[in-house]
């Protein structure tokens, strides 16, 4: 027997980690920095389980899928407990469905399953202040998503087929998530927003309660002492040379004009 007691280093304690996503994702949520935090997450044996805090209306298509498949392969390993605490919609819910267990605040709002595209046009804009456009392309369809112009039909039903395909990747993915019946989640999948007690009815939550019970959760199915680590991506260096604050200001205004100026798709309230 060894004459010297074990010592437990705190830093090698076994942990929850707990995300917080909060915002568009796409924007102020970027997927690659919580790809790589998931990821991390995934790897690291001291977490025995990890808390998701979820208030996003959704956001980009790209990115909601991107942090779902990056939350399910952390669930693949070790439990993952999502909680809605403000709203989990469209994307946001697809995150949050790609968890272990869902659980949402009662007046949270929870749903809104679908895919919107948009297009701004601004040709009468153009028009008004005298400027022309001149476009030289090599394929018929190039140039479909440009705002100088309306869609033509062609364009329209062109674009409504890739909607259909997203929407049924997003509906399969929900079912798949959620144990349920494809056809269920079609039904509930038309955009439709519900109280967290309809969606815990309708099979699309778990649980009602709070962040502690999300915690208590992740505690009791991850067999892990309550020792929270919260993990946050670094700090853009704009946002270190100017604040914060300001940072976000300026990445919100510039992903403004993004949207307003380009075609996009989106599983967002």
């Amino acid at each position: 027997m060894s004459q010297f007691p074990s010592i437990s280093l705190p830093w090698l304690a076994p942990r929850i980690g707990v995300v917080e996503l909060f915002g568009v994702l796409g924007t102020t949520i970027r997927s690659p920095d919580y790809g790589r935090i998931f990821a991390s997450l995934r790897d690291d044996a001291r977490v025995r389980a990890v808390v998701v805090d979820v208030d996003s209306p959704g956001g980009s298509a790209a990115a909601s899928d991107h942090i779902h498949r990056a939350v399910a392969k952390v669930a693949a390993r070790k439990p993952v407990i999502a909680f809605i605490r403000g709203s989990g919609l469209s994307g946001g819910y697809l995150v949050s469905c790609a968890a272990t267990k869902v659980v949402a605040i009662p007046t949270a709002v929870v749903g809104s399953i679908g895919v919107i595209s948009i297009r701004p046009v601004v040709s009468d804009l153009l028009q008004r202040v005298g400027v022309k456009v001149f476009v030289t392309k090599a394929g018929a369809f190039k140039d479909m998503f440009q705002p100088f112009r309306e869609p033509t039909d062609e364009e329209q039903e062109k674009m409504q087929g890739l909607m259909d395909e997203y929407y049924d990747w997003f509906v399969d993915s929900v079912a798949r998530t959620r144990k349920l019946a494809t056809e269920t989640v079609r039904a509930l999948a038309t955009g439709e927003v519900f109280s967290a007690g309809k969606a815990k009815e309708l099979g699309l939550v778990d649980e009602l309660g709070d962040l502690d019970t999300a915690i208590d959760m992740a505690t009791e199915m991850g067999r892990v002492p309550r020792r929270l680590s919260y993990l946050r991506p670094r700090r853009a260096v704009l946002e270190r040379l100017i604040g914060r604050a300001a940072g976000g200001l300026v990445a919100e205004v510039a992903a403004e004009v993004e949207r307003r100026l380009l075609t996009r798709v989106e599983f967002r309230a």
